[in-house]
């Protein structure tokens, strides 16, 4: 198949997929948009939302729709790395035995990440970056595609360990779930409290999904796309010469290289979806605000004149 095909392929594989999942999740379009395009090129996605807002039957559903393994993993304050990456136990024969841990796995929903202490958020971290664990001195590889969806909860930050600036950046977004409106909430109560339960269709496997992330890399990008990416991140600068006063007022830290990066892949995917062969201005644009607003540190000015991020980001498109 060749690309132009392949790319038309996606777009109608695109749409049966959204059909498929909206059978179990009512609403929150925009966020399984945001997901199904950071599997698209191998990237992972931060969930922010109040509990109750479907992330977990949200990316079970997804999972299966793609035909993908998929774990769930509750983040708790005793959770130590072991405990999701697996260790070596003495068998029968008093040899020892790599026993996998729950992060063998496609898909993994990492709930409430924020729960955990450091060390054990560094042991995810790592296999989100590395598409490996070592144990005991022995590397092992994880199963590809390899995706990670963490989620945080905004509200309840009372004994919570934050995700420092660093470990933040290897998300390639951050999804704001937002509450239903009333009409899908009726939807949802009406379709939850009843007794069918509707069965979604497998429309890809791992191997497809592979497929699908190599052709989005061999998008071409226009050179004027790239340059408006890159400076796009610059502008979130405050220390960079021709920083706008804007920024030097209400941020302390810009962005990194990540962003420039996660900025042109989540364009070509958003052009890929839209039947586009090559990505323009407005896919990077689509993309910029979840993957920015993590990136950004606003200082204390902004805190106080109630600025947020996505003012901030806004005002820089």
């Amino acid at each position: 198949m060749s690309d132009v095909a392949a790319i038309k392929n996606l777009v109608q594989k695109h749409a049966d997929l959204k059909k498929e999942i909206a059978k179990i999740i009512i609403g929150q379009d925009e966020v399984v948009n945001r997901i199904l395009l950071s599997i698209y090129v191998g990237g992972h996605s931060l969930l922010i939302g109040v509990p109750g807002l479907a992330k977990t039957l949200m990316v079970n559903t997804i999972a299966q729709t793609l035909g993908l393994d998929f774990k769930r993993i509750q983040f708790t304050p005793d959770l130590m790395p072991s405990d999701i990456l697996g260790s070596e136990v003495l068998d029968q024969n008093r040899n020892f035995k790599f026993i996998q841990g729950p992060i063998f796995s496609n898909i993994i929903l990492a709930d409430e990440i924020n729960r955990t202490p450091p060390k054990t958020q560094a042991a995810l971290l790592e296999a989100m970056q590395e598409r490996a664990v070592t144990i005991a001195g022995k590397r092992h590889e994880l199963k590809l595609p390899y995706f990670v969806l963490a989620t945080q909860n905004p509200i309840e930050q009372e004994g919570t360990y934050p995700l420092p600036e660093a470990q933040l950046d290897r998300f390639m977004f951050a999804i704001e779930l937002k509450y239903p409106s009333v009409a899908e909430e009726m939807q949802v109560v009406k379709s939850t409290t009843n007794d069918e339960k509707p069965k979604v269709n497998v429309l890809f496997n791992a191997s497809e999904i592979l497929e699908v992330q190599h052709l989005i890399r061999r998008i071409p990008v226009p050179d004027n796309v790239v340059a408006y990416a890159v400076k796009l991140v610059n502008s979130t600068r405050p220390n960079q010469p021709g920083a706008s006063d804007f920024v030097k007022q209400f941020i302390d830290w810009g962005a990194g290289p990540r962003a420039s990066q996660n900025l042109v892949l989540g364009a070509k995917a958003n052009a890929a979806i839209n039947g586009k062969f090559s990505p323009d201005i407005e896919d990077v644009q689509a993309v910029a605000m979840e993957i920015l607003r993590h990136r950004i540190i606003k200082n204390y000015k902004a805190e106080a004149e109630g600025i947020s991020e996505e003012d901030i980001i806004n005002k820089l498109l």
